[in-house]
């Protein structure tokens, strides 16, 4: 059995879109620099981050649009406080466009069970967590109609969501 690509791999891939889906309040509470920033330490997004900027910022490069979607529930928890802090330096900074929709605003709207990327609207990584938000194996497919479902789910957020740099994180 083969592993599954990397998101090296599935960038290096990409030849027109990126887009991805979160709907989590928390994810990994362990993870050392959520830690750090509960802590009061400085976060130096390109010192923690840079492989991911590198593999954002190459495949931005070559003209592929990176979406990224995030709903929250408001007020937002620390987690979320955590990630918009970093949005900037992080994605951003890397060449992503980052959007927030409040869970309220979102009642209405059909959504998949998980958080998922979809690249150029054919392959859909699934992000699996388990009840701590810690990652489990994610699942890859290429099933069209699922690729479709997600698709329309996440274009229905972006069109609501509100740009970075206008959402207060509070």
């Amino acid at each position: 059995m083969s592993s599954p690509p990397t998101f090296k791999d599935l960038f290096r891939d990409c030849q027109r879109t990126a887009i991805h889906l979160e709907s989590r309040d928390a994810y990994s509470k362990t993870n050392s620099a959520f830690v750090d920033w509960k802590a009061g330490k400085s976060i130096d997004p390109a010192e923690r981050w840079g492989a991911w900027h590198a593999i954002v910022a190459e495949a931005v490069s070559r003209g592929v649009e990176m979406r990224r979607a995030r709903i929250v529930s408001t007020p937002v928890s620390e987690y979320i406080r955590f990630e918009h802090e970093v949005t900037e330096g992080l994605n951003i900074a890397a060449g992503e466009l980052v959007r927030w929709l409040p869970r309220r605003e979102a009642s209405d709207l059909l959504l998949p069970g998980n958080d998922f990327w979809l690249f150029d609207s054919r392959l859909l990584y699934l992000n699996h967590f388990d009840g701590e938000g810690e990652p489990t194996e994610p699942e890859i497919t290429e099933n069209p109609e699922i690729a479709k479902l997600c698709e329309s789910a996440f274009e229905a957020v972006w069109n609501r969501a509100t740009p970075h740099a206008e959402f207060e994180a509070h």
